[in-house]
């Protein structure tokens, strides 16, 4: 303890207005370029990158760890590299906020603070709805990695979730019909948003564009993407690149109680689900 005061003490009298401005300047640069990047899959990127630059500033004190120091030093120019390939997008989007002026204008976090049995059930009335008219649907359900980059291109709705406004967005002929809606937490956060088609070569041929969508989505995030079939009115669950067919209400409902705002699933879940 005593060390500790004696830095703090000879620490102190070198702080000037400079060094606390400089320090607030650089805090805030760093909120911002973090908030333009919320609410999208790059999000998630970052942690890891995080986690990277942790390895390696604990392997560059360690002094026994030299292969594994050499390794993460030659692997970061590259990686640096592949960032700007990866990030791309968000890059593109980062830079039009800032020639806007809406640098701190990020998407808030997602509160959790909502019944997640009235989103699973609002749903589920949603897609009965729909398969009894035979009405063409694609609902995504954004869990932990965000899709911010999907509703920022589709319609800002940020309307409460209803079983009711689901069903009037897919009639069609209705401007919004097209496209997938994006369900954040217990609201609509967008419609009409157009989702990453998944390979045709690696999914079944009969499939349609709703659930290549689907299948896209499911395997570019861990979100839980709904698809209704507007000729069979059959229900599908799309998650982790995996498509669960002719579920029943029951079954869906049961899918969907463990996907509502769950914990991030562990590679037990994981083949439980696939099972």
């Amino acid at each position: 303890m005593t060390q500790v005061f004696d830095f703090v003490a000879a620490i102190l009298p070198r702080i000037t207005i400079w060094s606390i401005l400089d320090i607030s300047i650089v805090s805030v640069l760093i909120y911002g370029f973090l908030s333009l990047f919320r609410g999208t899959s790059a999000f998630s990127v970052l942690y890891g990158l995080a986690f990277l630059l942790g390895a390696l500033a604990i392997a560059s004190t360690l002094p026994g760890l030299a292969m594994l120091n050499w390794l993460l030093r030659n692997t970061l120019p590259v990686l640096s590299f592949a960032l700007l390939v990866v990030f791309q997008p968000e890059l593109r989007r980062a830079l039009e906020s800032i020639g806007r002026g809406r640098v701190f204008t990020g998407t808030p976090f997602r509160s959790p603070e909502y019944q997640a049995s009235r989103v699973v059930e609002e749903l589920v009335r949603a897609v009965e709805m729909l398969r009894r008219e035979r009405v063409g649907a694609l609902m995504v359900v954004e869990r932990r990695t965000g899709l911010e980059e999907y509703v920022a291109a589709g319609v800002g709705l940020d309307a409460v979730l209803s079983a009711e406004l689901l069903f009037n967005i897919f009639v069609p002929r209705t401007p919004l019909h097209d496209g997938a809606v994006i369900i954040r937490g217990d609201r609509i956060a967008a419609a009409g948003c157009f989702l990453p088609l998944a390979e045709a070569s690696r999914t079944n041929r009969e499939l349609g564009t709703r659930h290549r969508a689907a299948l896209g989505i499911s395997e570019q995030s861990d979100a839980a993407a709904i698809v209704v079939s507007e000729e069979t009115g059959r229900v599908s669950l799309a998650l982790e690149g995996v498509l669960l067919r002719d579920l029943d209400e029951g079954g869906l409902r049961a899918r969907l109680s463990g996907l509502v705002c769950p914990p991030r699933l562990g590679v037990g879940r994981r083949l439980r689900w696939r099972i």
